[in-house]
């Protein structure tokens, strides 16, 4: 043991402190054991202390001084210079009413301290205060003639035990160094994983705009043309069907516009970080039915009950207008200020289920409802099915179908959920989805 304490000297003698914070409970009520125990035991012990003689004298001193000074010992929150003060005293103390009280359980005050000394404090303290246990012993087991194989075997417990306190402190600072490195690595894992984060960013970024962005300017620059060409055609030579197309084409003109402007706030987002375009990005996915609505509601701070109100009604009448279908919107409850996460997942899954009806049941009446209880938003969006397959819109087959997963995970992301089912019914039935987000 001696040799393993000697091969740790100079790493635990220039180690860092060990944590001199209050110890566990377990520890505290075995500390407060012993003391109650000694006191028991060495006023019964012989020789007994008193004022009759100047020993009994003597041993009620030295365990006055060692009560109170383990008392302060074992106050939680010791400072580091208030331990090594009271371990200090009752080594003194201690060790010296081991040598006046040599038959009694006095000796467990100067093995506590020097155990405690070789865990807490570091090496030359903890050796001079070992020394000063020793030395403290011999001087009184001398002056009162304690037995020579107590005085050759106190010693031998109090090195030992020293000897015990300090391996235990080199081990407690090897555990300390690993807790320390264990940190150092999660933070780089951390700063690595940032950093993939930032380079997928960076790299979803280029391609959203070398694809998405380009395709949308040449369908812009095409549904232009298309618009110059069909009002170059003179006016008797254009018919009601001419009109209607070249409305269609104003609106797409429109949405790809818009789409285009989300475009550009989802690649600010992933190259600047910003929250703004982040709800662009959703946007982007959906061109076909963006609106100069959702990029004001993408942008919007915060936005009041009454612009989210304003805006679903606004993207309601704007699907209206695009094509033939009856859609309803109403407002259950009181309106109320909600956060811009709830507010935009809110818009967004509006405009899914909305494109998703056009998609799929073209020209069957939807109804959008909006509803303010006392602890929820919901919204519900309702379509009638197509009677059968083959209704269904030209755009049934676009798209990756991952719409509404990417609405559950905007619903999660905001504490609440959505669900989408099928109702059956006459003709079809009906499809459902409904979004409740606690606020």
């Amino acid at each position: 043991m001696l040799r393993s304490v000697a091969a740790r000297w100079e790493a635990i003698r220039l180690g860092p402190a060990v944590d001199s914070a209050s110890p566990p409970a377990s520890i505290a009520a075995v500390r407060v054991l012993v003391l109650l125990i000694v006191l028991a035991t060495v006023p019964f012990a012989a020789p007994r202390p008193g004022l009759a003689s100047a020993h009994g004298i003597a041993i009620i001193a030295a365990l006055a001084v060692s009560t109170i000074a383990w008392l302060v010992w074992l106050r939680p929150g010791n400072r580091y210079p208030v331990m090594v003060a009271a371990l200090a005293v009752m080594a003194a103390a201690g060790g010296a009413l081991a040598g006046l009280s040599a038959f009694s359980p006095a000796v467990a005050i100067g093995c506590a301290v020097t155990s405690s000394a070789g865990v807490r404090l570091s090496s030359p303290a903890s050796l001079a205060i070992t020394a000063e246990t020793i030395g403290a012993f011999l001087i009184a087991g001398l002056a009162v003639g304690a037995p020579l194989g107590t005085l050759a075997g106190y010693p031998a417990a109090f090195v030992g035990l020293w000897a015990f306190g300090v391996t235990r402190r080199a081990y407690v600072l090897r555990a300390q160094e690993a807790e320390a490195a264990l940190e150092q690595a999660r933070r780089a894992h951390a700063a690595e994983n940032q950093a993939a984060a930032l380079a997928e960013r960076a790299r979803i970024a280029r391609e959203i705009h070398d694809v998405l962005a380009h395709s949308l300017a040449a369908v812009s620059v095409n549904l232009q043309a298309a618009e110059g060409l069909l009002g170059s055609l003179p006016e008797e030579s254009r018919g009601s069907e001419v009109v209607k197309a070249m409305e269609c084409i104003e609106r797409a003109v429109a949405f790809t516009r818009d789409g285009m402007t989300e475009t550009r706030h989802a690649i600010l987002a992933l190259r600047e970080g910003s929250d703004v375009g982040e709800a662009g990005a959703s946007g982007a996915s959906g061109a076909s039915g963006a609106s100069g609505a959702s990029a004001a509601a993408a942008t919007a701070g915060a936005p009041g009950p009454t612009r989210l109100v304003a805006e679903l009604r606004k993207l309601a009448d704007e699907y209206r207008a695009a094509g033939d279908a009856v859609i309803d919107f109403d407002v259950t409850g009181t309106p109320r200020p909600v956060g811009a996460e709830a507010a935009l997942t809110a818009y967004r899954t509006a405009q899914e289920s909305l494109t998703n009806a056009r998609k799929h049941a073209p020209g069957e009446p939807v109804r959008v409802g909006l509803t303010f209880t006392a602890d929820a938003l919901e919204v519900l969006v309702v379509n009638a099915l197509a009677p059968d397959s083959e209704a269904a819109g030209p755009l049934a087959r676009s798209g990756s179908g991952y719409g509404l997963t990417g609405l559950r995970e905007r619903a999660a992301l905001a504490g609440g959920t959505l669900t989408a089912d099928r109702i059956p019914g006459p003709d079809g039935g009906q499809w459902r989805v409904c979004l409740r987000i606690p606020v």
